[in-house]
């Protein structure tokens, strides 16, 4: 397909996106590589997608060539019993959910809360994916990427990435392509101990627990298909980015004029759900959105896009909506956000030739 143009909105989960000149797919190691450094060496434009989970493409597409990577396999590469671990290798290009499903069948805990999200292995370490109080950074190893600078294939440990709430040194960059992710998982059967009371509550278990991971993975996909968070072609509350936003953290010293502002809107005595993290406190961005006067099912230009019908922080595409569409209603959903509470919200997916 190289040379013959494309619709990007082809390759993305919202359905949107405007052209792109050609397509490269790149089924093993060797052919992603050398597709990416052939263009790099005559200067010209590349996209490098994976699922198309987490883009928003403009509706003018991307003015060069997208290389899809289509790597697929995964591998025992280390086998630890003292400690009960295995380290698995996963290429690029291999499902992500399909990955964790077989992790899971294979009795290997620690990637169970993130069932059912989109995408690719590949994408994981730069977006740092997590989930009902787990993500990527707590199991990585290591990432096997292309160095597009050096021309070189290197290994980074966790240490290197960067790893933050949803971030990387990786994403929102085009110096390197990710090859293979290395994760280290435990034997036991056994979950990660449970951290969100929703999931305690669907597993029947306390808060803390470790149980099957199989029931893990069964009610974390159940939770997910009830805020339109699986992929499935026939409702349009899929039809999404997954998340358009982060929840937003909020420096300590901060917190008390936002919780001011808050209690002057939903009342004093509302309980606001917060979080201590590292570098502050984090809010619930869909918490901050319904306040703000956003509910499910809230609809943006024309009603070619919405909110999902089951999770606010879900920008839809109804069916005939473009770009411009799904970003204008992002605007109005942050710029809402902020003038009521003073909490700027940040977009979680890649924006491709466009911005809010």
């Amino acid at each position: 397909m190289d040379g013959v143009a494309i619709r990007l909105g082809e390759y993305t989960t919202l359905r949107l996106g405007g052209p792109a000149a050609g397509m490269v797919t790149a089924d093993d190691e060797e052919k992603l590589i050398s597709a990416v450094r052939e263009r790099d060496e005559t200067g010209a434009p590349v996209l490098v997608l994976g699922g198309g989970s987490n883009l928003v493409v403009s509706d003018a597409g991307f003015p060069g060539t997208v290389v899809h990577v289509a790597t697929r396999g995964d591998a025992v590469v280390g086998s630890y019993p003292e400690r009960s671990e295995v380290h698995v290798e996963a290429a690029a290009g291999q499902d992500w959910d399909e990955f964790v499903a077989r992790t899971v069948e294979a009795g290997y805990g620690g990637l169970e809360c993130l069932s059912g999200i989109p995408g690719k292995v590949g994408a994981t370490p730069i977006q740092n994916v997590g989930a009902y109080g787990w993500e990527v950074a707590q199991f990585l190893r290591w990432v096997r990427l292309y160095d597009r600078r050096r021309g070189e294939t290197v290994t980074l440990l966790p240490d290197d990435l960067g790893l933050a709430y949803r971030t990387s040194k990786l994403k929102g960059t085009d110096t390197s392509v990710v090859l293979s992710v290395c994760f280290g998982l435990h034997t036991d059967g056994l979950s990660q101990p449970v951290r969100y009371g929703e999931l305690a509550r669907a597993l029947g278990a306390q808060p803390g627990a470790r149980v099957p991971v199989a029931d893990v993975r069964a009610a974390v996909l159940e939770l997910r298909r009830s805020k339109g968070m699986v992929l499935d072609a026939e409702d349009r509350d899929t039809w999404s980015a997954g998340s358009f936003f982060t929840n937003p953290i909020v420096a300590e010293a901060e917190l008390p004029a936002v919780l001011e502002r808050v209690a002057e809107v939903v009342g004093a005595d509302v309980p606001v759900p917060q979080f201590t993290v590292d570098t502050g406190v984090k809010l619930s961005a869909a918490w901050l959105i319904e306040r703000a006067g956003f509910g499910k099912g809230y609809r943006g230009p024309g009603g070619r896009v919405s909110l999902s019908g089951k999770h606010t922080l879900a920008l839809t595409n109804r069916g005939t909506a473009s770009t411009a569409d799904l970003l204008a209603l992002a605007r109005e959903v942050r710029d809402g956000v902020a003038a009521r509470f003073g909490v700027l919200l940040h977009p979680e997916p890649l924006l491709i030739n466009c911005s809010l």
